[in-house]
Order: C-alpha cells, then structure tokens, then sequence
C-alpha cells in the first residue's frame, strides 16, 4: 500500500441487534457491508480488499464479553487483516481477568510450567485490575476507509457462501438449499454455541443430516457433559469429535465427497472441509437449524426454531468464570505465587 495511506479500517457498529441475529451473523456483517461499499470484491480478477494488509478496528460493542470479542477478532483473518482490535469497556476485561487470574492459580496447583510465567501474568492481571487502562484511538485518527453497520438493518442470519469467506449473503438469498452434512465446532465457537445448538435440536433422534460436533476445548466439552447438553447432542445421532479442529483443519477428517455442508469453522476454501464439496459458513444456531431440517431454513422457519432460545438466553450463553465455578476456586485460594 501507499506509504502515505492509512494502515487501519475502521468497523462501527451502531443501533441494537435484532431478535434471531446472532454475533456469527455481524461478524459476516463485516464483508456484506464492504461489498455494498464498493471496498471487497468477490471475484478473484482484479479483488479489490480494504482489509488486506491493515489493521482491523471495531467499535460500537463496548458490552461484549471477551470470548464473544475474539470471534470478531478471530475472524479477522478471513478478511486478510493484519490484525485487529475491538475497543471494550472495562468491566468485562476486568471480568475476564479476574476468571483467568482463577483458572491461572488452579494451573499452578495442577504442576503446568511454568509457575513462574504463570505468576508473573497473575501479578500484571491484578495491578492492571487496580489500575484499569484502555488504549483509545485519537478522535482525529484516519482510516484507510470507514463501514459503518447499523444493527437495527440486520433482521435476519448472514452466511458465506461456498466457496469463499468473504461471499457474504443473507439468509433469504440463500434458502432452500439443499445440506448434507453440519458441523459445529472450531475456534469460532464456545460453550454458548453447544448449548444453543443443543436446545433447538433437543428431543429429534433421526436427523436428515449428518452431525459433527467437536467443541474447541477439553474444558468446554467437561463443562457440556456435566451439564447432559452431550447426551441431547448424541442422542441425534451426531458424530461427537474430539476437542480440537476437526473438520476446520480437514486433515483429521472429512465431509463425504461433493457434499453441501454448513459449518460454524473459520472458513470454507475449496476442498477445505472434503473434496469437492460445498460449504457455507453460518452461526452454531443456523448450522443446528439447518441439521434439523436438511436444508438452509427461511428466515421465517429459522426464527421459528430458534425463538426458544429468548427466554433462556442468559443460561445458555453462560461463559466459563472459573472465579464462579467451585473446583478451580478451592484450588486456586491454596495456591501461593512463584517469584
């Protein structure tokens, strides 16, 4: 790029979200609205990219959790970024670090290496905690370019479609398509996700689909039996993964050759998830919908499934405290720091 150009684009959210849109939907939000700007090209000859090479920034979602900011910021490499950040308030940074100063002590006691790194991030946590902060951009920064995205717009899922992550397109452009296979796993997902795929798909044993499920990690998949949310998931029939990639990678395993799948992975290159398939991106919730159905639901069939979820959100969106969860507390109150 120029020398003289700006090395950061600027992503503003604006407005409430909307019932049945998901943070997986604005994180597609992204390249949708750069493609209406004239600043992302689908077509490979002569692809235009505003992100590629520069620094990605987010604002406008100053509430989010910080699990729920890394699946903004993780996606970010979809968007050939150089890197990204998301400005936040204090308050759940200051949660984050207070689970993670817990779960960091409970390390300790366990014998992970090395005590002494893992006490001086726990010193820097708590003084940062006294102290708190927070970077902030210039009120006069310039940008590379500025997309502004009003969530009051978004009424209804947003997908990538096969295959290619910046093919973003809403859900009503895309219905009626016909899936083989889902999966629901990979670094873009966490204990939410399993939870809510699990209720719209709890009580149906003989899905039109085949199911993957590999939750991102050995603590969320502990967390997922405790709590009976593997045994809905199994009891579809779904083929239940070991914590980890998957799919995502494509070199642990495969969907069936020439299959149309929806995934909640990173992305959908070519011949990424099997050969010669198929593959759109979309939430753990519309990836669960279409599982049920065998298809990619309307708008109308999809808000139907997942009306369920609004009056038990707070529940299934839970993210591991480990400052709130019994085991790790006990061990990391007895746990004395390394200099």
């Amino acid at each position: 790029m120029p020398l003289d150009m700006p090395e950061s684009v600027l992503v503003r959210f604006r407005g409430q979200m909307q019932p049945g849109v998901t943070l997986r939907d604005l994180v597609h939000a992204i390249p949708l609205y750069a493609i209406k700007q004239g600043l992302l090209t689908v077509e490979k000859k002569g692809k235009k990219n505003i992100f590629s090479g520069r620094i990605l920034e987010i604002e406008g979602l100053p509430h989010l959790k910080v699990e729920q900011a890394f699946e903004l910021s993780d996606a970010s490499a979809e968007r050939s970024a150089a890197g990204c950040t998301i400005y936040l308030d204090k308050d759940p940074i200051i949660e984050y670090m207070r689970s993670n100063i817990t779960l960091m002590k409970w390390m300790i006691s366990q014998g992970y290496k090395d005590p002494r790194t893992l006490s001086r991030r726990i010193t820097a946590m708590q003084d940062w905690i006294a102290n708190p902060i927070l970077l902030k951009a210039d009120s006069d920064a310039e940008y590379a370019s500025v997309i502004e995205i009003n969530l009051n717009e978004i009424t209804e899922p947003i997908l990538c479609c096969p295959n290619d992550p910046d093919d973003a397109k809403p859900l009503s452009e895309v219905a009626g398509d016909q899936v083989d296979e889902v999966f629901i796993g990979s670094c873009m997902t966490n204990i939410g996700h399993f939870r809510a795929a699990s209720k719209v798909l709890e009580g149906h044993t003989d899905l039109p689909t085949r199911l993957w499920i590999s939750p991102p990690t050995k603590m969320d998949q502990k967390m997922l039996l405790e709590e009976g949310y593997y045994g809905i998931l199994g009891r579809t029939g779904a083929r239940m993964e070991l914590p980890g990639c998957s799919l995502c990678m494509g070199n642990q395993a495969q969907i069936r050759q020439g299959a149309t799948a929806v995934s909640t992975s990173t992305r959908n290159f070519p011949n990424r998830l099997g050969i010669n398939t198929r593959v759109y991106l979309a939430s753990a919730e519309l990836a669960a919908v279409s599982a049920l159905m065998g298809k990619i639901p309307t708008t109308q069939e999809y808000m139907v499934q997942v009306q369920k979820l609004n009056s038990i959100s707070s529940d299934v969106y839970r993210y591991m405290n480990f400052d709130q969860i019994q085991e790790f507390c006990d061990l990391a109150d007895k746990t004395t720091l390394v200099n």
